[in-house]
């Protein structure tokens, strides 16, 4: 963007070499989708548009090609293996690093990162070998001995420390290598103080939440998400019609790369809409060959695949047709049953209408159909 900060230069960790099991979901954490995207992309989409460079990124065992498809069409980043704690992540990362003035290190399960913190981190280093981004805390504290209160602690001199942390790429690495206790630091500020490092105190941002539990994931998630989708294609002699995922007898079929059965590349956007995940041309591109007089069944699916992935399920699809001819109403029910089956759905979660307008424009002159879906996911 124009109008973006010019940030001194920066390297960057992003350490996603844990097992995320306390997320309940159904992989690493890290690899979970939320917001549409895998938890990892979020935080390394930021750091690379922000110059972090070099980018190192600290995998599980076994997990290069897991980090490898989250990010699929980045560049700019390494991996290296991971440790057996966060520690000895990091420090692999660090002698991965060849040559930096500043680095920060940030915890892939922090996916929203705001550019602001970035800045407030880098600029704390002018004066300081390290800095972290910390809040206030709000609520009361208690000590617990054996399931009771047996004291209080002075939450005003208390801060809740976040990632990224930032620090002068030398200190931080002679403080890893100096560390001599077990591998097992809670972060990397901890490590920078042992060693004599001063470690300042920059604003953070509650947006920085870390996803921890099941339920991170649900709060983080809008319970009902909508989305529209909208097409149109000509109508030309000698190709077949298909409409709706159902194939008529008419003069005129559509004309496109696929079938160009425009009711369903209309739902197909409306259910990427919902998700924020592109459209039909970006992963369907009408160059690609391999979509040349494809059936726009495979199109549906993948959309509803790419709905599920995304943490819900599709709640209602109400699609409307927009034609002269040929008239929609005799094959209402069966375009709605073919939808509802390639999206897995009840008949009854389909609406399937048709209307004209009024002899104006291409679809009333009959050169065209055009069709508008409105598609609804519920968090699941």
């Amino acid at each position: 963007m124009d109008d973006a900060p010019t940030l001194p230069s920066f390297a960057a960790i992003v350490v996603a070499a844990g097992k995320g099991l306390r997320a309940g979901q159904p992989l690493p954490k890290q690899f979970a989708m939320w917001r549409g995207k895998p938890v990892l992309r979020h935080s390394v989409e930021t750091l690379l548009d922000a110059g972090a460079r070099p980018l190192v990124i600290a995998v599980p065992p076994d997990g290069e090609q897991a980090v490898l498809d989250a990010l699929a069409g980045l560049e700019g980043f390494a991996l290296v293996p991971g440790g057996t704690t966060r520690q000895q992540s990091v420090k692999k990362a660090l002698a991965a690093v060849e040559s930096a003035e500043r680095i920060l290190i940030h915890d892939a399960a922090r996916p929203d990162l705001p550019l602001p913190v970035i800045e407030r981190l880098l600029a704390a280093l002018e004066h300081h070998p390290g800095a972290i981004p910390v809040l206030p805390v709000i609520d009361s504290l208690s000590v617990e001995n054996d399931g009771v209160m047996s004291g209080t602690a002075p939450r005003e001199q208390l801060r809740r420390v976040q990632t990224p942390q930032a620090f002068r790429f030398d200190a931080i690495f002679r403080a890893h290598q100096a560390w001599e206790d077990e591998d097992s630091a809670g972060d990397d500020a901890q490590v920078l103080r042992a060693n004599g490092g001063i470690v300042a105190h920059v604003q953070g941002d509650e947006r920085l939440a870390k996803l921890t539990f099941a339920e991170d994931f649900m709060i983080q998630q809008p319970s009902i998400r909508i989305g529209m989708g909208f097409d149109v294609h000509r109508l030309v002699e000698g190709e077949e019609l298909w409409l709706g995922g159902i194939r008529l007898d008419h003069s005129k079929g559509l004309s496109g790369h696929s079938d160009a059965d425009v009711a369903l590349h209309a739902i197909v956007d409306a259910l990427l809409g919902a998700v924020a995940n592109g459209d039909i041309g970006s992963h369907f591109p009408p160059s690609d060959p391999r979509w040349k007089g494809a059936s726009s069944d495979r199109f549906l699916e993948h959309a509803a695949k790419l709905v599920r992935e995304a943490g819900y399920g599709v709640g209602n699809v109400d699609l409307t047709i927009i034609c002269e001819a040929p008239k929609i109403g005799p094959h209402r029910d069966a375009m709605r049953t073919r939808i509802a089956d390639l999206l897995g759905v009840d008949i009854t979660l389909v609406s399937v209408k048709a209307t004209t307008t009024e002899r104006l424009g291409l679809t009333g002159r009959g050169e065209g159909i055009a069709a508008q879906a409105i598609a609804t996911v519920i968090k699941e």
